[in-house]
């Protein structure tokens, strides 16, 4: 019985035209072709979720793990900044020989400071002047912005009767 089948469909494969076997075949590769294209199309909820999931899992880790170097950072630039901003105050004083604190603006003026550099703190407030007789303090309130604080950034270190 196969070799009536096999002979069936041999006779009836040579009774068509050759053009005719060749279209079908290119036309049966093509619905196959799109049938797998409208499936493979679009993505699934799930691999959306685990996407969105792993991006949620780096953002957690650059805010673990930078947000903390940012503030060192912050801390950082501000004694730097304090103790640039000291010199200039002692520059000035020494120019002008005189033992009171002049503001930022004279500074600039006077070229002791640069007309583009930062004269606040790096939390945005400005920077407090003291100078005595013989010394000059330049203090920060800190990330907290509250005087009095432990955080609070002091060039040099201001001394308290705590620590005497």
């Amino acid at each position: 019985m196969t070799e009536c089948n096999n002979a069936f469909r041999q006779g009836r494969a040579a009774a068509r035209p050759a053009s005719v076997v060749g279209s079908s075949r290119v036309l049966d590769r093509l619905r196959l072709s799109s049938q797998r294209r409208r499936i493979e199309a679009g993505m699934t909820l799930v691999e959306v979720l685990i996407v969105v999931s792993i991006m949620a899992m780096i953002a957690t880790g650059v805010t673990v793990f930078a947000l903390p170097k940012f503030k060192e950072a912050q801390v950082s630039t501000a004694k730097t900044n304090a103790q640039v901003l000291r010199r200039a105050v002692q520059d000035w004083q020494r120019v002008n020989m005189e033992v009171s604190c002049p503001t930022m603006s004279q500074l600039v003026e006077g070229k002791h400071l640069d007309s583009a550099s930062n004269t606040e703190d790096p939390w945005g407030q400005p920077w407090a002047l003291q100078c005595t007789d013989d010394d000059v303090f330049v203090q920060s309130n800190g990330p907290d912005t509250k005087q009095g604080t432990p955080d609070d950034i002091s060039v040099p270190k201001i001394r308290t009767d705590a620590e005497n």
